[in-house]
């Protein structure tokens, strides 16, 4: 025996009757390791022991998939959040503008029914000043004199009415200087001739021989105009009683009407 076969130390360690094999594999994302075999005591029988342990694994693919996904995720989520937020203020802004046009053309309309009516209100007070201007020009020819004017034979302004009343009816024809017709200055201009007064032939000059006059103020013999003296563009004379007689136009002819038919503008006296 060797000396040293009693120290414990150097005994070389009895082999156990124990087999050991190990697996590993990687299945559905997880480690897989698998043990077979144990450690038996030396006097036991052996038996076959297998033992398996599944150990969860994450690959970095996997990771970063799942990171990816949550990514896309919220920049879905990101998107519908803005997207309705952008709605949102359209719908906004849609509803602003709706009112702010109907604001506009209420507006409008009120400023529209105030100048017509500012309109309106401003031609009834032209209305009533003109009607308020023909009664006082009416009023005050109805005070009108009907004596001849200082200086003129009573037998001149006779003679003169004499004349046009005898001219009563016949027509009126444009250029005519009678006997049978006359336009409106030929008229005047005949009738003047008859007491040795010589006028000018056309209504513009007519209307500014002798002196200006005015409504209120008129004789027997006064020469009316209507237009603008020296641009007349009609003349009769005025026979007294508030009357004038002229020849009108086609469809009259000569007629004696009242000045309120169709009030003069001006008058001249020659006489």
């Amino acid at each position: 025996m060797s000396p040293n076969a009693l120290i414990p130390s150097h005994r070389k360690p009895r082999r156990s009757a124990s087999s050991r094999a190990l697996r590993a594999g990687v299945t559905g994302g997880f480690l897989t390791l698998a043990v077979t075999g144990a450690t038996v005591p030396a006097n036991a029988a052996e038996k076959p022991v297998s033992e398996t342990q599944e150990m969860p694994t994450i690959t970095t693919a996997l990771a970063t998939s799942a990171a990816k996904s949550a990514d896309a995720a919220q920049q879905a989520a990101f998107s519908y959040e803005r997207q309705a937020l952008q709605d949102a203020a359209a719908a906004k802004a849609d509803k602003d503008a709706g009112k702010a046009k109907a604001a506009a053309e209420k507006k409008a309309k009120a400023e529209a029914e105030a100048k017509k009516a500012a309109d309106e209100a401003r031609k009834a007070k032209e209305a009533a000043q003109a009607r308020a201007s023909r009664s006082d020009a009416r009023t005050a020819l109805s005070a009108v004199s009907d004596a001849p004017s200082t200086g003129s034979s009573s037998g001149s302004v006779s003679t003169l009415v004499s004349f046009l009343k005898a001219q009563l009816g016949k027509a009126y024809v444009l250029g005519s200087s009678g006997p049978s017709s006359y336009d409106c200055s030929g008229l005047t201009q005949a009738a003047f001739s008859q007491i040795g007064i010589d006028l000018p032939r056309v209504s513009q000059s007519q209307s500014t021989t002798g002196t200006q006059v005015g409504l209120g103020n008129l004789q027997v013999g006064d020469i009316l105009y209507w237009g603008s003296a020296g641009s007349a563009y009609h003349v009769a004379v005025y026979v007294g009683n508030g009357n004038f007689i002229g020849a009108q136009n086609p469809s009259t002819g000569i007629v004696e009407r009242p000045l309120s038919y169709d009030m003069p503008t001006g008058a001249v006296r020659v006489l």
